[in-house]
């Protein structure tokens, strides 16, 4: 396995699923989900690397919110890789509070986001993860109305800004036909449990493994 992040600053950015219970108090602190989990495999792979993993998730947060924080939680950092997992809320909203981010809002948001970062952060390495939902909350299944068509927003974007993507939502759903119970990698559907945050580490791993 290549030390490709050797000596860089990676930041993990996203909602509740990125943000997972950090310390906000601990600017190092990586809370206890799949951030964690890279920095805890990166750490075994490679003892005594020179690798920083920053993670400024934050719960409950839309793409708005991402674009709100952009200098505080984004430019000062100073990230050489940027990786990013949002989306959800911006569907969940709907449903909940009756506060719906349009598909073309949703383009918008994500678009300015990835055009700043390109702007800002010469040479950043952006990860872009799309979003998912499991089945393992059937009332949520009407969901997938608003949040198919925010998936394929993201991999529209993914082809122009990103140098790896993760298709998380297909990921998923191809550990559960090989016969992963849904509600062993996430109890509610969209908040992983350990085994979930797991699976998305080990792909987050994988595919930047095999980025250029």
């Amino acid at each position: 396995m290549k030390q490709i992040f050797e000596g860089k600053t990676v930041l993990f950015q996203g909602d509740s699923v990125t943000d997972c219970g950090r310390n906000r108090e601990d600017p190092e602190h990586l809370g206890g989900g799949y951030p964690s989990h890279v920095a805890g495999i990166w750490a075994n792979l490679f003892p005594g690397h020179n690798t920083r993993f920053v993670n400024r998730g934050v719960s409950g947060d839309r793409t708005s919110n991402l674009l709100e924080r952009y200098e505080k939680d984004f430019v000062a950092v100073k990230p050489d890789v940027v990786s990013i997992l949002i989306g959800i809320n911006d569907v969940w909203r709907r449903y909940d509070r009756n506060d719906p981010t349009s598909p073309e809002q949703f383009e918008k948001n994500y678009r300015t986001l990835l055009e700043n970062l390109r702007r800002d952060l010469k040479g950043v390495f952006i990860v872009i993860i799309e979003p998912f939902l499991l089945g393992s909350d059937p009332g949520k299944k009407g969901y997938r109305e608003d949040l198919d068509p925010k998936i394929q927003v993201i991999r529209s974007l993914a082809i122009t800004y990103a140098d790896a993507f993760l298709p998380l939502d297909g990921i998923f759903a191809r550990y559960a036909v090989e016969g992963r119970r849904e509600a062993d990698m996430s109890a509610d559907g969209v908040h992983p449990t350990s085994v979930g945050h797991g699976i998305i580490a080990a792909e987050w791993l994988k595919l930047t493994n095999e980025s250029p």
